[in-house]
């Protein structure tokens, strides 16, 4: 097994094994009364998203990417393994870490995160999301990082409950200065760049007032993809919003919830959602960030 640097032409096998882990993580962790998530191949847009997302780490944190490869019976290379990590000021995250299923329990994963974890060096803080898969969680916890369960709240949003909300605008790329100072007062580091990528794939969401500021990012079902405020009442605030332009039926995920997003929650179960526990929001000398709604991919 070699365990070296990313480089764009892994990307698209970087994909499927992740696709194909996360199918397998979760029909294993889901409770009984649960159907098993569907199979086949990845939706399009999914498969898009995933690899612009993987060319964007590349261009701007390349030292922290890594693949775990095997030779194979002809002599090629098979990508058995990946985890991209990036440093944005003095905070440091894991934004993908996903082993190939036969070969978990070989020490892929532990290799990788060693690799991904030399990335952090001179970084004050770490947060990384995980899966509830408990091989990951105790990998997390003997890295040193506290962890979080956090809850998962689905469904479709009650339309006769959704409140009139003043105070939110459309956003856009000339936000990008409030974006990162928000970042920088509720998890003490901005996400720079990951916000030009951000706007790119998804609605923005922004309040600005006497009172506070926020923002949130939101994809087309309405589900908010990432989150952050200066009070729990502008967050609230994004969050209604969101909800609001969801599509009648669709289906609305909100992730990552952690008891300190207690906001978030009664929102949820105001708008007629469900909750369920999901993971963990995994975090190195770092208090959960609060009001706030990480993304999987930028943390």
């Amino acid at each position: 097994m070699l365990i070296r640097p990313m480089r764009d032409d892994d990307i698209g096998a970087a994909r499927a094994l992740t696709h194909e882990a996360l199918q397998r993580s979760r029909a294993a962790t889901r409770p009984a009364a649960l159907p098993a998530p569907p199979s086949g191949p990845p939706a399009p847009d999914w498969s898009g998203r995933w690899e612009r997302r993987a060319k964007h780490l590349l261009r701007h944190d390349a030292e922290g990417c890594w693949v775990a490869e095997i030779e194979t019976d002809g002599g090629s290379g098979e990508v058995i393994g990946v985890a991209m990590s990036l440093r944005r000021e003095k905070l440091w995250g894991l934004s993908a870490f996903f082993v190939h299923p036969r070969a978990q329990g070989a020490g892929v994963g532990t290799a990788l995160l060693d690799a991904a974890l030399g990335y952090s060096q001179g970084c004050l803080r770490g947060i990384v999301i995980s899966t509830a898969d408990p091989r990951a969680a105790r990998r997390y916890r003997l890295a040193g990082f506290t962890l979080h369960p956090t809850i998962r709240v689905a469904g479709t949003v009650d339309r006769s409950a959704l409140p009139v909300v003043d105070g939110v605008r459309t956003g856009g790329p000339g936000d990008q200065d409030l974006c990162d100072s928000v970042d920088r007062r509720v998890r003490g580091a901005a996400h720079g760049v990951d916000h030009e990528f951000l706007c790119a794939e998804y609605g923005l969401l922004v309040s600005d007032t006497f009172t506070g500021s926020g923002y949130c990012f939101v994809d087309s079902s309405g589900s908010p993809v990432q989150l952050a405020a200066t009070n729990r009442k502008i967050a609230q605030r994004l969050l209604w919003a969101a909800l609001a332009v969801s599509p009648e039926g669709a289906d609305v995920r909100i992730d990552y919830l952690t008891a300190d997003q207690e906001w978030a929650v009664d929102v949820a179960l105001a708008a007629g959602l469900s909750l369920r526990t999901e993971g963990y929001l995994c975090l190195r000398h770092l208090r959960p960030p609060a009001p706030y709604l990480p993304s999987g991919a930028f943390l």
